[in-house]
């Protein structure tokens, strides 16, 4: 037999080095190899069968090869399973063939072929398993490959189409609840870096679910040209990622994008591109896929959409008064042309559909979709701009669900209409492994984290979340706000200057257009231009009064604050869903209410500190009754800022830390939290000690986001650090978390223990980076009188903080305040740095920042 098989495993062999090799010198396309690999493979499993039913008389009739799955559609991928299923007559012929079929699967192997195969008796394909609903759907592909042709038939002409009939309901229900359970396991978004192509939202499954939907409801989508072409470039990247990887992957890594972008796959010209662009064409192509298996979704018969419909949507109604359109079970109907009058081609129409969306959250319909899209021409040329068209605009942005009505005004081409300026950042990806979403998405998001404000749920975010719903309450110009978040990125899709002077550029434009009087374009206009502002100031010290004066100085007005500060929330928690964390919002609110004092001028700077500095003692004091000189002896010569940043009971915790010193020299607080732990020391000074601390922290793994270090008159230092545990260690070991400290401990004491662990922690294996950050080391001798302002950023890898503090130790300067930033790959990291309390001297800064460099380099290396 093996005489009779190797020619025609030999010939599978060599087309598939073929393909390769075709497929590698871009003359051949994805769809094309894919089909190509399924007619190798029948040809393959044809002359496999024909050899066997040549020594095997029972193989020659009750036993069919068939293909099914995507082997079933001729879209077999380089490293994809071969799907085959054996269908038997009976038990009997089910017994007898079991050797054979099994010599079989082992000659495919032997072939290269990963095989999946099964056996079934014809009787039990009648048969539906709501648990396994993937074998029925695997039958909705099946083609004979060989062996008995009636047989086959029967499964194919009879069996399968009598068990739709009968479970066709039941299984199109279960086919949607697969989909939003896949859609839930990738947080019901297509915006990844790192996309599984086959299995995200947008992905080559959900292609595939489009097609099942059609079959199982009879409804054949009319034919979308985007729509082959989505699922093209799919395919052609799915190949691409089977050839380099040499096996069934579907994870489209960074490293993995810049090799595709740079071979131009799938894109018609075969011209290389750069890898943000690609992704782009990618985000583009998902996104047709994801529109048309939600439009699918969303015909069938009481289906829960893809999209969240709130509760009470059924009951709501668009006023009897309203010509054009209703809402009819959840769905906004356009009504149909009348005459020369098509409701579809009005404008007024038009922008009342999307206000609805966004009042009611409801989509509109499939035929609706389409038939808004396709009067964009005429609409194009009957769109009034100036105040009328400001004031349906500012209803849709105003609406609780504004979000969702502006992603389907973009889908539809309509908000690209009324704002062609958008069109720029349709897509567009910051590939900085921070970024979790498009400009554009992030931009929705965005506006959506404004109206999500209103309803702060439950978790560590919901009292922020109440906080900062209570300044949008009071904000005069809410749909200002709105705007200017719409507009607030455009700039991104141009290459030259900065983003936000570019942003602005073209947001005068629009504001032009819906002719706002000068105080709303100035309004609209400053805050796109400064919206970045904040979000720096957070990486000072924020109880600094000079990062307060400096901050206010560019926003001058009240509301100005309010709306940069509900944008700074927004904007920090649509990069990616973690990026906001309590901590975060616990410093721009503290932010915010500086700079609104500030603002207000109620109070003066020198009275609040002495009038602070009393209080604080006074309650410090009367919480250790009878020791007020020992407490006053302890406060002496610590900066106000210690005073405005501690409570009283944190400072008693400190003095009565210090008291113990005669017996420790290294006294340790630990106050651990599942979202942010701390740790104070209080000990005498000695040198390096914040560098140890650091170095012990990130020997843990720990996250450190911000620190700080104070010192008295006596020579008495508090230092503390505030970090967050990525890995969760000390929530599921608390164990470990007494060692930690002991670990902290005997570094103090001993720099050559935090030494040996942060070595250790540089030879565990490291990820390797997303994105190369280089090096930046600036000296900032003007936003502080009383430090020297220092800014690295770098690489973020194990042990850059114990660099950075052990140089900054070794050149005898204090660390006053460092506040840790993290974004993605890029270690963003400020330090307040002082000599015997003052600022360094100018002439020694170029040196320092030498060695900062040097060490950031060799800690890398």
């Amino acid at each position: 037999m093996a005489d009779d098989t190797a020619a025609p495993r030999q010939q599978y062999l060599h087309s598939m080095a073929t393909l390769r090799g075709q497929f590698s010198a871009r003359a051949t396309t994805g769809v094309a190899l894919v089909h190509a690999r399924a007619a190798a493979a029948d040809a393959l499993v044809r002359a496999l069968w024909q050899a066997a039913e040549a020594t095997e008389e029972r193989l020659q009739s009750g036993i069919a090869v068939l293909a099914v799955g995507g082997y079933g559609r001729q879209e077999l991928f380089p490293a994809s399973d071969l799907d085959l299923l054996f269908i038997v007559e009976d038990a009997a012929k089910e017994k007898s063939a079991k050797d054979p079929i099994k010599r079989i699967n082992q000659q495919l192997w032997d072939s290269e072929i990963r095989v999946a195969a099964t056996t079934r008796v014809l009787s039990e394909c009648e048969k539906y398993d709501s648990d396994n609903a993937e074998f029925t759907l695997s039958l909705l592909d099946a083609r004979q490959v060989a062996g008995d042709v009636a047989l086959s038939r029967k499964l194919t002409d009879e069996c399968v189409p009598k068990l739709l009939d009968r479970e066709r309901k039941g299984l199109i229900q279960r086919v949607a609840e697969l989909t939003r359970e896949r859609h839930a396991r990738y947080g019901n978004t297509l915006f990844h870096l790192e996309p599984n192509i086959k299995e995200c939202p947008g992905g080559l499954r959900d292609a595939h679910v489009c097609g099942w939907l059609a079959r199982l409801t009879k409804d054949e989508p009319s034919p979308m040209t985007e729509f082959r072409e989505a699922f093209d470039f799919l395919a052609a990247v799915r190949c691409f990622l089977h050839l380099r990887n040499g096996r069934d992957s579907n994870a489209l890594d960074w490293k993995t994008q810049d090799a595709a972008a740079a071979d131009g796959i799938g894109v018609p010209s075969g011209l290389p591109r750069d890898a943000a662009h690609w992704m782009q064409l990618y985000f583009r192509h998902a996104r047709v896929i994801a529109r048309r298996l939600e439009q699918q979704i969303d015909a069938l018969p009481k289906q829960k959409s893809l999209l969240k419909i709130s509760r009470d949507l059924l009951k709501r109604s668009v006023p009897p008064e309203t010509p054009g359109m209703r809402l009819e079970r959840g769905r906004i109907m356009v009504d149909d042309a009348s005459g020369t009058y098509d409701p579809a081609c009005d404008p007024e129409v038009m922008l009342l559909a999307f206000q609805t969306i966004a009042e009611t959250g409801a989509p509109l319909s499939n035929v609706a979709e389409v038939r808004l899209e396709e009067a964009v021409p005429v609409l194009s040329s009957q769109l009034e701009e100036g105040t009328a068209l400001w004031h349906k605009l500012r209803l849709i942005l105003l609406g609780r669900y504004a979000g969702q009505a502006l992603r389907s005004m973009h889908a539809l081409g309509i908000l690209e209409l009324l704002i062609p300026e958008f069109h720029g950042i349709d897509a567009l990806v910051i590939r900085d492994a921070y970024h979790r979403y498009t400009v554009d998405e992030h931009t929705f998001v965005l506006i959506d984290t404004l109206h999500g404000l209103f309803t702060p749920g439950e978790g560590p975010m919901a009292e922020w979340k109440r906080r900062f719903a209570a300044i949008l309450r009071d904000l005069q110009h809410a749909d200002l706000l709105y705007l200017a978040s719409l507009l607030h990125d455009t700039g991104k899709g141009r290459s030259t200057g900065e983003h936000t002077t570019e942003s602005a550029r073209l947001a005068k434009s629009v504001v032009a257009r819906l002719e706002l009087d000068d105080y709303e374009a100035g309004l609209v206009l400053g805050l796109i231009q400064n919206h970045l502002e904040m979000s720096a100031a957070l990486r000072r010290d924020i109880f600094d009064a000079e990062t307060i004066r400096g901050f206010a100085a560019k926003i001058q007005t009240p509301e100005e604050l309010r709306m940069i500060t509900l944008f700074t929330f927004a904007d920090i928690h649509a990069v990616h869903p973690d990026a906001l964390t309590p901590w975060k919002a616990e410093n721009l609110w503290r932010l915010y209410i500086a700079t609104s004092n500030h603002l207000d001028r109620n109070i003066d700077e020198e009275r609040v500190d002495l009038r602070v500095s009393s209080e604080l003692v006074l309650r410090v004091a009367q919480l250790l009754q009878g020791e007020s000189r020992d407490v006053m002896h302890f406060l002496e010569g610590f900066p106000q800022r210690y005073l405005r940043t501690r409570s009283p009971e944190q400072i008693r915790t400190h003095y009565l830390m210090s008291k113990k010193l005669s017996i420790d020299a290294v006294q340790l607080d630990f106050v651990w939290r599942a979202d942010r732990s701390e740790i104070t020391l209080v000990t005498p000074d000695r040198q390096l000690l914040f560098a140890r601390i650091a170095g012990v922290l990130a020997a843990w793994g720990m996250n450190i986001i911000t620190a700080d270090a104070f010192s008295n008159a006596h020579g008495i230092v508090v230092d503390s650090f505030r970090f967050t545990d990525s890995f969760k260690t000390l929530e599921m070991n608390p164990s470990e978390r007494e060692r930690l400290v002991q670990n902290l401990h005997d570094a103090i004491a001993d720099p050559a223990v935090a030494e040996k662990m942060i070595a250790n922690r540089k030879r565990s294996r490291r990820r390797a980076p997303l994105v190369d950050v280089q090096t930046s080391v600036e000296f900032d001798t003007e936003s502080s009188s009383h430090s020297t302002v220092l800014q690295v950023v770098a690489q973020d890898l194990p042990g850059l903080l114990y660099a950075i503090s052990t140089t900054i130790g070794e050149a005898r300067a204090n660390i006053e305040v460092a506040v840790i930033d993290t974004e993605g790959d890029t270690a963003i990291d400020v330090f307040y740095l002082t000599r015997d309390g003052d600022v360094l001297e100018s002439a020694e800064l170029p040196e320092l920042q030498a060695k900062l460099v040097t060490a950031i380099a060799t800690n890398a290396g």
